[in-house]
This record gives structure tokens, C-alpha cells and sequence, in this order.
């Protein structure tokens, strides 16, 4: 290893990007730019995937007591002289020799290619089904023989747990011990966890166990005193995170930037409002008459007082003492409730759960139990639906996943849709997305983009489409953006006595074991955002005989890389399959829209839009799209500029995070 990776042993993380001097910083993205630009080329590519097959083949003439000592001299070569191209090629076709003893499964070519670019830090953009899991072994293993401790990352800890017992014996075969941690494990499960050569978790649990380290650690936090304790080992014993070195991000754009939105906090639970601030406020709120006392100021600042409704709350609040007496704290506050009454959907940004509010991710769908809106919102909420009110929760420390991912020596990662962001993700984690094409070619048709008037004619038409395809015997997925809309389709199907299975934030324990069987003739799975991500849907023959797996897309979602997720879900593997866009101008993308309220008073009466209104509306939806991504990406830079400018507020009282 090199002396800033040896120095990381003692040190939780490396110095962060900004810290270290300008030479440093300037010679260092030179020379790994350039660096990544020659492992992204593809005739180094191909190059590197003949010298891992002749490596094999060499290893496959070996008897097993001659291949333990082959593995031996690599190891020692790896320790010695670090990842060079000569000995990851080594490493990558013994990985590659056990993987088909231990699993019956050889990588392709376009695998080794990957896993040739995650080990040369480059976020790889390989398509659904390519087997984005088993090329991940290939990096791993290979820099957990350099003696990297490798985290693999993933979006859940059921998928952290099927692929760590799944890979699990190819790592063993090589004298690498590879451990799961889950969220649930007790602290001693996460210190002997990640403590492991190859420890499979996911983002939210490694990120909670680092901001836990750095308060254990406290006024240890200063360079001299880690120096000496890193040559003590007394930090070793008091931390779960032994360092960060190698974490490898599978779903890289979900983690990168969908859930870059918002920090990862830390809290403990501060004192119950007994003085009923919040339920006084939620009041006002309803009292309140929308157009008159307060605007929709849009998703940026929110619902706002006017004149008027200023007016009215000093009114109500005259002569009261304390918050309310003040202008500006009553206003935010009823701002804010404002915001809980209107804003926030049921069903849609969070669920009611056994008389408590659990947030639903928007993005992927998913609940998220542990997790809770900070600044009193979750508790103006809570007021909202009538459920028990919880205490407020203060803030201990706190990260987001921009900061905490740069303190990586090493970065890299993949998913199936990230091309969008390339850019982005460039200049916040400095990984470069290089696509690598598939293994056999995408027979994926799209059969077009329908967009209906009203909701009510979209729903009604897509209950049509779905009982005639599982009809010709084609397994049907349909994609809504939230749990209102599933269960909307649902009741449709249901009308229609159309046998169907909905998939939801309600059953994500159910989740893998639903999409895994979505490929079953005749079935429709209708399913939000979550999809399924990380879960192969296998087609019987029957289906494939049919045409394969049908994706209907109901709403453009915010992102366009939402919506090829989940088309992506069809034609995997050069399998057939096809999808269609069915959309209505009443989706949540348009129906602010003065534009799309034009097309619906020149639509009335008739069951879609005609061709020209159609390609109009179309053109709508992606430039809605366009400028909602756009608002996002400013959201996750604001985010990124304020946890600096917090560093650096605390750095003056000698305190990190």
C-alpha cells in the first residue's frame, strides 16, 4: 500500500478533499483522471479480459494444493505492491475459477470488464439483469486480497443478506472471511461484521456506525491524538468502522442522489410539547382559508401568509405571550403547518401504521420506520392524522452521504441507470460513469406513449390493456408512482375481477419474493417505485413464447432515470419483452399545469388526445421532468454547501461533525 493508505489503517477516513493542499489536490485529480480515462477505454478493456482468461486457464492445469500456493504468492504480491493491472488480472481469474466450482456461474467478458472498472474506481452503468451482483465479486475479492477492508453496499438488508450467503463460499474459497451487517444487529454483530476482509450493509447502516464512532471518539478527534492512538490501537477498540477504504455501491444512483436529498441524522429524544405549541398551530393552519389567507408558493418555499392571513393570525394571537406573541416564530410555525396539511399526502409521502406516521420513501418507494421529520414537522403531522404525538428529537450529529462518501480511499460503483447524472456525480464524488454494453442484445420494444384527458379514462384503459395481455398469456408489470395510485388500479382490477398482485410500501418484507415471481403467464403485478430493484424476474417459457415480460409506466415519475428502472425490468438478458407509457393530464407532473388544463378543456368528451395534443403533452411531461431534476440537483448542492460551511462553523470550537 501507498503511505496514504497506510495512514488510513490509523485513521477512520482519509483528509477530506477540501482539507488537503492545493498542489496535493491539483497533481491528484490529474493523475486520476487520466488514470481513469485509460481503464476506460475499450481496447484496454478487452486487453484486460484476455489477460483474466489465459490467467484462468493457466490456474485450471494446477492441482489444488498448487493453486493454494498460487493464491499465497498473489496475496503476498497484492500486500507488496498494491492492485496493479498484472495481479488483478491474477486476482480476477481465480475469483473467477471458484465462482464456477462453488456456483456453477463463469463471469462473461462484459462482467470482467466491469469489475475491471469498479476496481479502477469508475461508477459502471450495466443494464438490468447483466448480473451486476456476481460482477461485484470480482473487485471485491481482488482488493480484499490487497488487503482493503471492502464494504459492498446495497439498498436494503435483505439484498445485503441473499447476496452475502450467496457469494459467501467464492470468498471463502479464497481466505476471505465475508460478513452481513443489518441494521437490526447489536453493536457487537456490527464491530466483528465489519470487521471482516468483504462486509456487505447498507448505506444508512454504515453511515449511522461512522457519525456513532465519531461521537465515541469525541475530543479524541484531533490529528496528534489519533496518531497516537492509532499506534495504541486504543481507537481500534472503541469504534465499529475499522476504517474506510473500499466501499463498493451497488444501485449507485439511488444511493449518490436519490437519497442524497437529506442528511443522516443522529437523534435523541428531546421533551414532549406539553405547552400544545404544535397543536395550537395546526389550529390556525385550518382556520385558515387557502387563496385568501395563504398561496401555494410551490415546492421550493412553500405555502405562504398573505396580508390578509397575517392579519388574521395577529388577530387570533393579540395580546398572547411567548412564541406566539412574536410575529416571526408564530408565522413559521403556522407556515409549517401549513405545509403538513397541504403539502404532505397520506399514501403518498408517508403511511399510518398501527397509530404511528411512517415516512415512505419517494423514490423508491419503501418505508423507512426509523426515520422521522426534524423542525417539528413529523409532530405537526402526527396532529394532522390523529395519531399519538411523540416527543421532538434533537440532533446529536449529523452527515450527508456527499461528504461522508468522499472520505473513501477508494470509491467505485454501479447501477443500471445513472448516465443522467454523470455530471453530478463527477463533481461531488469524483467517480466517472463509463456504460458497459450488454451481453446479448436488448430485444426490449416500446410500444408507445398514450395520454388520456382524465385519470379516470387512465385507469379505465389501463385495466383494459392488463386483463387483455395476461389474457394472451404475457406477464404485466405496471409502475405507479405512489401507493394512492396502486391501490386506485387495484380497485379497478378488482371491479373487473382481474386476478392481480399489488406491491407496495405496506409489503416490503414481501417485496423480492413478488417480483421474483412477476414472470408467471398470465399474471400482473402492479407495483410502486421499489420495483423490485436488485431482484431478477424470471420468465416461464411460455411467457417468453408470448412476447416475455410487458412494463406499463403510469405516470412519468420526477426522474427519468425512475422510469427506466422500470422498463428496464423487461427484456433482460436478451430475453423478449416490451413496454408502454399510458398517461394522463391529471398526473401529478401536470396537473398544475396551465397548459395541461388548456388540453383537458379541448379533450372533453373524448377517450384520448389526438395525435398533435398527444406529442404536445409528451413534450410537457419531459420538460416538467427536466426542471424538476434540475430543482433536485440544486437541492443536494445547497445540501452539500451548507455541511461545509457547518464544518467550518465548528471547526473554531475545535469539534467535527
Amino acid at each position: 500500500m501507498s503511505a496514504l493508505e497506510l495512514r488510513a489503517n490509523r485513521y477512520p477516513q482519509r483528509l477530506e478533499w477540501q482539507e488537503r493542499p492545493w498542489l496535493d489536490r491539483a497533481w491528484d485529480s490529474t493523475a486520476t483522471r487520466l488514470h481513469r480515462r485509460l481503464a476506460a477505454s475499450v481496447p484496454r478493456q478487452r486487453y484486460f479480459v484476455r489477460r483474466v482468461l489465459a490467467a484462468q486457464r493457466r490456474l485450471e492445469a494446477l492441482e489444488e494444493g498448487a493453486l493454494h500456493d498460487a493464491l499465497r504468492d498473489l496475496r503476498r504480491r497484492l500486500h507488496a505492491e498494491g492492485p496493479r493491472e498484472r495481479w488483478l488480472a491474477e486476482a480476477f481469474a481465480h475469483v473467477r475459477l471458484q465462482a464456477g466450482r462453488v456456483l456453477g456461474l463463469s463471469h462473461y467478458p462484459v462482467q470482467i470488464r466491469g469489475g475491471y472498472l469498479l476496481a479502477r474506481g469508475c461508477l459502471v452503468e450495466m443494464d438490468t439483469g447483466e448480473g451486476k451482483t456476481l460482477t461485484a465479486t470480482l473487485p471485491a475479492a481482488a482488493m480484499a486480497l490487497a488487503g482493503y477492508r471492502v464494504q459492498v453496499i446495497t439498498v436494503n438488508d435483505y439484498l445485503a443478506r441473499r447476496d452475502a450467503e450467496t457469494l459467501g463460499p467464492i470468498y471463502a474459497r479464497l481466505g476471505l472471511d465475508c460478513a452481513v451487517v443489518a441494521e437490526t444487529d447489536d453493536e457487537a454483530a456490527h464491530r466483528s461484521g465489519f470487521a471482516a476482509s468483504i462486509c456487505y450493509c447498507t448505506g444508512k447502516t454504515l453511515t449511522f456506525d461512522y457519525l456513532r464512532d465519531r461521537m465515541a471518539l469525541g475530543d479524541r478527534l484531533q490529528p496528534l491524538r489519533m496518531d497516537l492512538d492509532g499506534y495504541t490501537g486504543r481507537w481500534q477498540r472503541s469504534i465499529r468502522l475499522p476504517g474506510l477504504q473500499f466501499a463498493l455501491v451497488d444501485e449507485a444512483d439511488s444511493i449518490f442522489i436519490d437519497e442524497a436529498r437529506t442528511p443522516l441524522i443522529i437523534a435523541a429524544t428531546g421533551e414532549a410539547d406539553d405547552s400544545g405549541f404544535h397543536a395550537r398551530a395546526i389550529e390556525f393552519a385550518r382556520a385558515l382559508r387557502s387563496g385568501e389567507d395563504f398561496v401555494d408558493a410551490g415546492e421550493a418555499q412553500g405555502h405562504d401568509l398573505t396580508l390578509h392571513g397575517r392579519a388574521r393570525l395577529a388577530e387570533w394571537t393579540d395580546g398572547a405571550s411567548g412564541p406566539w406573541g412574536n410575529q416571526t416564530q408564530r408565522e413559521y410555525a403556522v407556515r409549517r403547518a401549513l405545509q403538513a396539511l397541504h403539502a404532505y399526502r397520506r399514501d403518498v409521502h408517508y403511511i399510518v401504521d398501527d397509530d404511528a406516521i411512517v415516512i415512505v420513501d419517494e423514490q423508491t418507494g419503501r418505508v423507512m420506520p426509523d426515520r422521522s421529520w426534524e423542525a417539528g414537522m413529523h409532530q405537526l403531522i402526527e396532529l394532522k392524522e390523529g395519531v399519538p404525538v411523540t416527543a421532538e428529537r434533537r440532533t446529536l450529529a449529523r452527515i450527508s452521504y456527499q461528504l461522508f462518501f468522499q472520505r473513501f480511499l477508494h470509491l467505485a460503483g454501479m447501477s443500471g441507470t445513472c448516465r443522467e447524472v454523470a455530471r453530478e456525480l463527477v463533481a461531488h464524488y469524483r467517480v466517472p460513469v463509463v456504460r458497459v454494453p450488454p451481453h446479448r442484445r436488448c430485444q426490449r420494444r416500446c410500444l408507445g406513449r398514450r395520454v388520456f384527458p382524465t385519470l379516470d379514462a387512465k385507469w379505465r384503459a389501463v385495466a383494459a390493456r392488463c386483463g387483455a395481455l395476461a389474457g394472451a398469456g404475457r406477464a404485466v408489470l405496471v409502475g405507479t408512482s405512489s401507493i394512492e395510485a396502486a391501490e386506485r388500479l387495484s380497485a379497478r382490477l378488482g371491479e373487473a375481477r382481474v386476478a392481480h398482485r399489488l406491491l407496495h410500501a405496506r409489503q416490503d418484507a414481501e417485496e423480492a419474493a413478488i417480483i421474483a415471481r412477476a414472470g408467471q403467464a398470465g399474471r400482473i403485478t402492479i407495483a410502486t417505485n421499489m420495483a423490485g430493484r436488485g431482484t431478477d424476474i424470471a420468465l416461464d417459457e411460455d411467457v417468453k413464447v408470448a412476447g416475455g415480460l410487458h412494463v406499463i409506466l403510469t405516470e412519468g415519475h420526477e426522474s427519468r432515470r425512475i422510469d427506466r428502472q422500470l422498463i428496464g425490468r423487461a427484456a433482460r438478458q436478451g430475453e423478449p419483452g416490451s413496454w408502454e407509457a399510458m398517461l394522463s393530464l391529471e398526473d401529478e407532473l401536470l396537473a398544475d399545469s396551465s397548459f395541461a388544463g388548456v388540453l383537458r378543456r379541448r379533450s372533453v368528451g373524448q377517450a384520448r388526445l389526438a395525435a398533435p395534443w398527444q406529442w404536445l403533452a409528451l413534450w410537457r411531461y419531459r420538460a416538467w421532468q427536466g426542471r424538476t431534476e434540475r430543482r433536485h440537483r440544486r437541492i443536494r448542492a445547497q445540501l452539500l454547501r451548507a455541511e461545509y460551511r457547518l464544518r467550518r462553523s465548528l471547526s473554531f470550537t475545535g469539534r467535527m461533525e
